[in-house]
């Protein structure tokens, strides 16, 4: 049946290049989406469209049932998962006196938990058949920091950890764990900041622009293949050299 691709987030802006990307490389790809209904929809029907295979699948990635059920509509439409990707995500910006219980919980919810729950779902199959490939979606926040985005860094080094412990736990099984750290990325968020700021960061940048959706998508695809088969428990920064 060829191989199946389970990407969290994937409706729009990096999650929407990650779908496209591994549709191209072949991959059935299960869309999962929380609100963007219409953009997941739209992309499953291009891939199809394209002669590929993709369904659409709608999923908090907080909430295990849910999105363990998601996983399964997919398994049941193409197969068991060869290839997950956590690239689910929200954002935050406040200081940290001001940051709300429920924000500080829902950024763990979503971005540790999550991957918590996705790879519990897919890993009994990867542990029966000795292979799998788990990626990641981080943030150069999550290695470095980052003022006003207490909440959300600390999540993404949450992730961070989970994956370099995950690596060393799955790795006699030949299942491969790594992280992508991606710098700013030319996003809708990234757009709301405003010029002058957007202006800043590319400023900051050594390579002199912002990334794109595609740079981390040809990143994961990269971690995906055969040819990255002694890669595991990497943070692979995407970032234009912005941390350097």
């Amino acid at each position: 049946m060829g191989k199946t691709a389970f990407v969290t987030g994937g409706s729009r802006g990096i999650g929407r290049a990650i779908v496209r990307e591994l549709a191209a490389a072949g991959y059935a790809v299960g869309i999962n989406y929380l609100q963007s209904e219409k953009q997941a929809e739209e992309l499953a029907a291009e891939i199809r469209e394209q002669g590929g295979r993709a369904l659409a699948v709608r999923a908090d990635v907080a909430d295990r049932e849910a999105v363990t059920a998601a996983i399964r509509a997919v398994e049941g439409a193409f197969g068991p998962a060869d290839l997950l990707v956590n690239n689910a995500g929200i954002a935050q910006n406040d200081l940290f006196q001001d940051t709300p219980e429920e924000l500080w919980r829902r950024m763990f919810a979503v971005h540790a938990d999550g991957a918590f729950h996705t790879i519990q779902a897919v890993l009994p199959h990867m542990l029966h058949e000795k292979a799998g490939c788990i990626v990641n979606i981080s943030s150069i926040w999550g290695l470095r920091g980052a003022s006003c985005e207490v909440a959300y860094a600390a999540s993404k080094a949450a992730v961070i950890g989970l994956t370099r412990s995950l690596a060393m736990e799955l790795a006699p099984s030949h299942i491969r764990v790594n992280c992508i750290a991606p710098g700013v990325i030319h996003t809708d968020m990234v757009k709301e900041l405003g010029e002058e700021t957007v202006a800043s960061l590319i400023d900051q940048t050594p390579a002199g622009r912002l990334g794109t959706p595609e740079d981390i998508a040809k990143a994961v695809a990269f971690l995906a293949k055969d040819d990255a088969d002694f890669i595991t428990g990497q943070v692979l920064t995407v970032d234009g050299g912005f941390i350097l």
